[in-house]
Order: C-alpha cells, then structure tokens, then sequence
C-alpha cells in the first residue's frame, strides 16, 4: 500500500533509512542497505499533472530504494513502476491539490544518475565525473543515457520537436513560460553548480553541508511560508569493505540542525524521537482527505522548534546553542573520518546504536 495506490509486492525487500513527510508512505530521500541514494525534486513540464491519484514521486524514491541493490537498478525500477502506474495525486496534506512530476537523482558506491519525468515519459543521464545537481527544472539536455521507448515520437505527434534537430529531453518537454515558482529554481539551480564547482576536486561531506544551509543562493529555503524540511549528505566510499555513513538532520532547515551520522548495523536500535505518530483517523487516509489537521511532529521536531524560538528571541544564547549543535556535529565528522579511515574499528553494537545517540545528545542539549 502506498501513500495512494495498492501494487504488487516485491519477493524481498532491503533495508531503507528515509526521511519523509509524515503523512506518505514514500520519501523525499533515503539510502538502502546497499549504498544506494535517491532524492526526488517536483516539476512541471509541458505534460499535464494528473489530479487523479496514482504513485507520488515520494512513492517513487522509497519504491526504488526498497527494490534495488544499484543505482542503475533504481532507474529501472522507477521506470518500469511510473510507465505502469503513472504518477499523480496531490503532494501536500492540503485540501487544494498540489500536484507536480519529478526529478530524481541516484548514486551508489560507483554510480551515479539523473533520471527526469514528464508524465510517464522519462530520460536519464549518468554522470560519470564530476558533480552534478537538481532543482525544480528539467536539466537533462542532450547526453541522454537511457529514454522511455515512446519519448521522441510522443514529442514529434505533440509537435515539440520536429525530428530534425538533435534531441534535448529539457528542451523538448520544458515549459516555454513557466510558473512563477519556477523562477527561484533556475536561480537554485546554478548557485548549487557554481558552489559544487568552487569546491571541485575536494568535496567532502562538510562541503554538502555547507552548501546545503546556504541561504543566499536560496538553497537552504525560509521564506514565503517554506523551510528547507530535512537534509541529508551520504558518504558512499567506493571500497565494499567500508561502510556509507549517512547523515540526516530529521529536523528542519540545515543552518539550524544537526547532520547525525546514520549506519545500516545488524541490531540497529530503533528511533522513536524521530519517528511522527500515526492517528487512527488519519485526514490523509479519510476521502475526501485533508479535511482536518493533526499535529505530526515528533519529539525532537518539537525541542527543535522550541530551540529556534530561542534563537530568535535572546541572540547570545541562541549563538551558544548553535555552537554546541556544531560541536555535536563535529564528533559525528570525526568519527566518521575515524571509520572510513580505518583508525578506528568500532564494535557493531556501536553503530547500531549511533544514530539513536546522536539524537539522543541533541535531544539533551534542547
């Protein structure tokens, strides 16, 4: 059952660690057991958005992650489920639907991809060097690794490409006047570049960070009503024997949080200060939905909050706690550059238990 629809079930299942609006059943990002990645963006596209409700891109993410032990194998899956099933359905807890099609971005310990959707058109791109990013548009242009078999001859009956020219997927099927919201994403979109190409060659998981909670480029979002909901930078190196350390803030906006580390363990512990209640008359599982509204913050969204009111009303004191978050934050890094490094090798029942301290810590700081 996903957040919409029933479809079938896979045989076997891999572990998912997911950061996700608590109303859906999918995810905006999460990893798997394998060291598989994928995060979703919304677009829009010339495609119309379907209301009628179908697999959410959220669904998506978690769907490809739940089924694929590669990133290439969550690009084939994600296909194969939106040519299927189609996506749509509102993706907001909201009584006015909020529809959009998405964006993905996928990487494992030796690969990585764009996959981009129009509909239940799609291509995707592997990037084999450098750094590449995503935000609110189209951004696959003529290097396209895999389509859908239908794409160009859908786009020439439309008469959106006249067959005579080299085919470009953002070209093509982008918007020729886009909404206003749209506007703000190409800003986005090049700051995200720009900063990756400043730092080109020595990335690291501080510079995603920073990144990140860069709040001029408007990548880091607290305006308008909207904040940045949850941040997540993924350590995959390439030697099997090591593992990917992810770091997620399961709080909002990443100039104000805390990146835990996060380590797929045999025994892990579970979580239940990041974990949101579930209601038994849930508005988004009721027709017609989102007609009443329930509180789902989990314990440590709601210290958080209590935090950043502070912040904003006495400025020495929240600068101090802002301190000890980062200082919090730094053992993490140093830990993490302790395992990857081989320094150290930490017994299994301390990973398993890492994440829950880590959260536990911040907790106590609140």
């Amino acid at each position: 059952q996903c957040t919409y629809l029933e479809i079938e079930q896979a045989e076997r299942t891999h572990a998912v660690v997911l950061s996700r609006p608590a109303w859906l059943w999918g995810a905006e990002m999460g990893a798997n057991e394998h060291g598989v990645c994928v995060g979703n963006e919304g677009v829009w596209t010339r495609e119309p958005v379907g209301e009628d409700e179908a697999l959410l891109g959220m669904d998506l993410v978690r769907l490809g992650l739940e089924r694929s032990s590669s990133a290439r194998e969550a690009v084939e899956v994600i296909t194969a489920l939106l040519e299927r099933y189609g996506q749509g359905g509102s993706c907001k807890e909201e009584p006015v639907p909020f529809v959009y099609h998405n964006t993905f971005l996928l990487a494992d310990r030796t690969e990585a991809w764009v996959l981009e959707t129009a509909g239940q058109y799609w291509a995707a791109q592997q990037i084999r060097e450098g750094s590449r990013n995503i935000s609110n548009q189209l951004s696959i242009g003529r290097e396209i690794t895999a389509e859908h078999a239908g794409l160009r001859q859908h786009a020439r009956s439309q008469g959106w490409w006249s067959g005579d020219s080299e085919f470009s997927f953002a070209e093509v099927f982008s918007l020729t006047h886009q909404p206003a919201r749209m506007e703000a994403a190409k800003a986005r979109y090049r700051a995200g570049q720009e900063l990756l190409r400043q730092h080109a060659g020595h990335i690291t998981a501080e510079t995603l960070m920073a990144i990140l909670r860069d709040k001029a480029s408007g990548i880091c979002v607290d305006s308008e009503g909207f904040r940045t909901a949850g941040s997540m930078v993924s350590v995959l190196p390439c030697d099997p024997a090591v593992p990917c350390v992810h770091f997620l803030t399961a709080t909002p906006d990443p100039s104000r949080s805390v990146f835990k580390p996060f380590v797929f363990a045999p025994g892990l512990k579970p979580v239940p200060h990041v974990i949101s209640p579930t209601f038994r008359d849930d508005p988004a599982k009721q027709i017609p939905r989102f007609h009443s509204v329930v509180d789902r913050r989990h314990q440590l969204y709601r210290r958080h909050q209590a935090a950043l009111e502070l912040m904003e009303r006495d400025e020495e004191q929240g600068q101090k706690l802002l301190e000890t978050l980062r200082e919090l934050e730094k053992q993490g890094l140093d830990g993490m550059k302790a395992l990857l490094g081989g320094t150290v090798t930490p017994r299994p029942e301390e990973l398993a238990d890492l994440f829950f301290d880590c959260v536990e810590a911040e907790m106590k700081f609140y």
